[in-house]
């Protein structure tokens, strides 16, 4: 029988390591991308926080570690100890350090210690991506999504239940407080005077350790409560004086807070809010806002808020979309979470044209027959935009909104697994969020091929 020839194989054999790490990986990979944006941006934000030469460790290189943080996210490594990870083991990572390799804290300390640097990163890479002819301002539809908080939903407590756990453990604490007092004595008599007395009993310090968050955290909703209620008399005297409100006084806004509003122990700022992916349920979360483009899914806008309702964003929002590309948009694209006729006037004030439904249209109802003539002066505003959405033209441009933002929000949370936050506090949460936004844009200049000839325009 002819003997089968194969490949060599020597499990034990010494391998002789190309003389470059470019050769390791196809010349198109996404490394060499991150690696060459990254030498084109403008990184003295972070630079500028390292001194001269001093005792102790070198640090790395922030541009490498920049890198690393950059290609993690834009191929859904999100923790630092599985970016550390991946720089031993990673032969994409390991190219994009030069093979070096930062341990996890090093990675996460950079990560903190320069958030709102890489956050500025953000439009930067707009820049990029309309010098590349990605970003057009023809449509731009915004949406927001829930992520998860850093946080479990069962750490929170109602305000109702915190006056309820706030009398209970103090009245343990007093109890836990006489009974050391008790022993103290006995012990005094048995022993003398001159025991140290300040060890507390482990069920003391755990009582007077929740009873201080818990009275932390009804302080602050008593806060928020009445900065709220002082927010919506200012908004009602305002508009009043404007004569936009009719019929009887509304009632005034209480300043105590409701007693089913929460507080989560781990993560105060989150919110708890309705499950994107089960509406019946809910979660500790925050919203997280996105204004795209329509020419090719490009944020330019991106925002985190702890409302649950998106009410109050559709106004900075664009504005920020102004802000970070200094033109307005022609059309915005809005779903019926946004609508108010505040909202609609400080909209197209800058002269966006707006495409937004008063509610909700549920599944299976049928569409309103559109209407004849010239719109009747009379009509109100909520009357009018259902006008404007039942014409044809109103409803081919209402329809691209699904088009433009929903697959954002796929490609971030089930291409790339971005579903929950690593960081907590909301200044933290809009860093990390912002940063998967750039890394967002990123992929999408990546993957047009139209990024040769930008970098001058940064």
């Amino acid at each position: 029988m002819t003997e089968r020839t194969f490949r060599p194989y020597d499990p034990d054999q010494m391998l002789l390591l190309p003389p470059s790490l470019k050769e390791w990986l196809s010349t198109d990979h996404l490394v060499y991308f991150v690696e060459e944006l990254i030498g084109n941006l403008d990184l003295d934000a972070i630079l500028s926080s390292y001194g001269g030469p001093a005792r102790g460790t070198v640090p790395y290189d922030p541009r490498m570690l920049t890198a690393v943080l950059i290609y993690g996210y834009c191929t859904g490594v999100f923790s630092s100890r599985n970016m550390a990870r991946k720089l031993e083991e990673d032969v994409a990572f390991r190219v994009l350090a030069a093979n070096q390799r930062p341990d996890f804290r090093t990675i996460s300390d950079f990560r903190k210690a320069h958030l709102r640097a890489l956050s500025g990163l953000f439009v930067q890479v707009l820049r990029l991506c309309r010098a590349a002819g990605l970003v057009k301002l023809g449509h731009v539809a915004l949406d927001g999504t829930k992520i998860k908080a850093n946080a479990s939903k069962h750490k929170a407590m109602s305000y109702e239940r915190m006056g309820k756990e706030e009398a209970r453990l103090k009245q343990e604490v007093d109890a836990l407080l006489r009974q050391a007092e008790e022993l103290d004595r006995q012990e005094d008599a048995e022993y003398g005077a001159d025991r140290r007395g300040d060890e507390l009993p482990k069920e003391l310090a755990f009582r007077e350790g929740r009873l201080k968050k818990i009275r932390e955290a009804k302080e602050t909703l008593e806060r928020e409560a009445k900065e709220e209620a002082e927010a919506q008399k200012r908004e009602r005297e305002a508009r009043e004086k404007e004569g936009r409100i009719s019929g009887p006084k509304p009632k005034e806004p209480a300043p105590e807070p409701d007693p089913k509003s929460q507080k989560n122990f781990t993560d105060p700022e989150s919110r708890i809010m309705p499950s994107p992916a089960d509406k019946k349920s809910f979660v500790q979360a925050y919203n997280c806002q996105a204004a795209v483009d329509g020419k090719a899914q490009v944020i330019v806008a991106a925002d985190v808020t702890q409302e649950a309702n998106d009410k109050k964003q559709a106004v900075p929002m664009m504005a920020q979309v102004m802000g970070n590309t200094g033109a307005a948009p022609k059309k915005a694209l809005l779903d019926a979470g946004y609508f108010s006729a505040d909202n609609i006037a400080g909209v197209e004030k800058s002269g966006t044209e707006i495409f937004m439904p008063p509610r909700r249209q549920k599944h299976g109802e049928k569409a309103e027959a559109p209407g004849r003539g010239r719109i009747p002066a009379c009509f109100s505003v909520v009357d009018r935009m259902k006008r404007k959405l039942r014409t044809k033209r109103g409803r081919e441009a209402y329809a691209l909104r699904k088009e433009i933002a929903e697959p954002v929000f796929g490609q971030i949370k089930q291409g790339r697994g971005f579903r929950q936050f690593l960081l907590r506090g909301v200044a933290k949460v809009k860093g990390e969020w912002t940063l998967i936004c750039t890394t967002h844009n990123i992929l999408k200049l990546w993957k047009s091929g139209r990024f040769k000839a930008v970098y001058a325009g940064v």
